[in-house]
């Protein structure tokens, strides 16, 4: 949960992202704002297209123009500006200070250059490090991350590890320089399920070993419910409801995050019980309707939803719970 006492690692504040495109711009970020704290593992959950992954990467400044552009905000690291900081300066932070794990390790690993190439090449730019030493280093993450022999699979190349293994590469690639903040955007797609299980547990134990703070960002809730000390749910670019993990599953106020919630299996549900998903699609993010983009899948619109975006407040007498509903959920009556 996160500490008021203890200063942020990061502050991400009223950020905007937009993609200038052919057909239209699209508003991938709107005004998106929360902080992670040290050994903070924070979730961040919503469906395809929420603005997840943008977020991350604008935060990380790998968003290309053309055709993406950071419109607005700040992403405050160590005191320092990441999105108004100079391009040489951002070489220097990323990947020592803040550093992330993509989605799919196959196309994030470079498939001509041996692992034991790409796990040095950071440490020695970034801790001025000898050829040597990188290597030595290369081996000891290696087994950090749980892969045995580690000094002898230097030599070996991506597509000579499995899936779950390059991911475990890709992690050590990330705490190569032990950084504040790791990101991880997805980093179970396409394993299996114990793979996906190992993966996690081994990113919560660096976090609580090194004390790592850790962004997840997943459309997996179960993964959020087990890991994440904090929650941000995100639509449409915005996120929508925000809190500790074990308030938002016991008491979601928004209908987006009770209609997540419903969609999930539950070992506690009776064998007949159905899965309830959300009607409709998410919004056309070059087209979004007035007023609250998620009204024409909601069950408690009320004629002000059509009209005007309801604000981030807190929920009545939980000071760490915030919502963007015009609704109370918990007496309003949902439409079959």
């Amino acid at each position: 949960m996160a500490t008021e006492e203890k200063k942020p690692v990061l502050e991400i504040k009223n950020l905007v992202t937009k993609f200038y495109t052919a057909d239209g711009i699209v508003n991938a970020v709107d005004n998106v704002s929360y902080n992670v704290h040290e050994g903070e593992i924070v979730g961040v959950v919503g469906e395809s297209g929420s603005g997840k992954s943008v977020t991350a990467l604008s935060v990380m400044r790998l968003i290309p123009w053309p055709p993406g552009k950071i419109e607005n905000g700040q992403a405050i690291l160590n005191g320092e500006d990441m999105i108004t900081m100079d391009e040489e300066d951002v070489l220097k932070v990323r990947g020592a200070d803040i550093a992330m794990i993509f989605q799919e390790p196959m196309t994030s690993l470079n498939p001509v250059l041996s692992i034991g190439q790409q796990l040095s090449e950071a440490v020695e730019a970034h801790l001025g490090m000898s050829k040597e030493e990188g290597w030595a280093r290369a081996a000891e993450l290696l087994e950090l991350v749980g892969i045995p022999d580690g000094a002898n699979r230097l030599h070996d190349y991506p597509h000579q590890f499995s899936g779950g293994m390059r991911q475990r590469v890709m992690i050590a690639m990330g705490l190569s320089c032990e950084p504040r903040l790791l990101i991880a955007d997805e980093p179970t797609t396409a394993l299996d399920v114990t793979i996906q299980a190992q993966i996690l547990e081994l990113i919560q134990r660096l976090n609580k070993e090194l004390g790592t703070a850790v962004i997840i960002i997943t459309h997996n809730l179960g993964v959020v419910a087990r890991y994440a000390d904090w929650v941000n749910v995100m639509y449409a670019g915005r996120i929508i409801e925000s809190g500790p993990a074990d308030v938002i599953y016991s008491n979601p106020r928004h209908p987006y995050t009770l209609g997540l919630l419903a969609s999930v299996p539950r070992l506690d549900s009776d064998r007949g019980d159905k899965l309830e998903p959300i009607e409709g699609m998410p919004p056309d993010l070059m087209n979004l309707p007035g007023g609250c983009p998620f009204r024409p899948r909601c069950k408690f619109s009320v004629d002000k939803c059509a009209t005007e975006y309801p604000p981030m407040e807190q929920v009545e007498g939980e000071t760490n719970h915030h919502k963007a509903c015009w609704v109370d959920v918990t007496t309003a009556t949902a439409r079959e």
